[in-house]
């Protein structure tokens, strides 16, 4: 009993305080095949827009993109950082119309633009 109390002390601490990164969950998901699949890309820009339905990796990635953003992807792993990247140019370059509007929802007044424009050239 007394093992018992211990641990689930022990869980309700570490809980309690936030994670350093980002969950790892989806550090294996396929980039390339989201970038590659235009139609599929696009409904991801629809999901971040809240102009469309969300896969539950939509709506995850949705909820992290404004703390990414602010932060230069701070809490973000050496394999998420790369992901944020990949998805990012694969914006940019494929549906540019979409990476306007999220960079108009996300960032109004263009606080971040600069410091985020750097984390994307950086290669760490």
């Amino acid at each position: 009993m007394k093992t018992i109390l211990i641990l689930a002390a022990t869980l309700a601490v570490a809980l309690a305080y936030p994670a350093d990164t980002y969950n790892p969950l989806y550090d294996n998901f396929n980039a390339q095949e989201l970038i590659e699949n235009v139609r599929l890309l696009r409904n991801y820009g629809k999901c971040f827009l809240y102009q469309g339905p969300c896969t539950a990796e939509g709506f995850d990635f949705r909820k992290a993109i404004p703390d990414a953003l602010k932060t230069n992807c701070g809490r973000c792993s050496l394999k998420q950082r790369q992901l944020i990247r990949d998805v990012v140019r694969g914006f940019q370059t494929k549906l540019p119309d979409i990476w306007d509007e999220l960079t108009e929802k996300e960032d109004p007044k263009g606080e971040y633009k600069e410091s985020f424009e750097k984390f994307l050239s950086s290669s760490d």
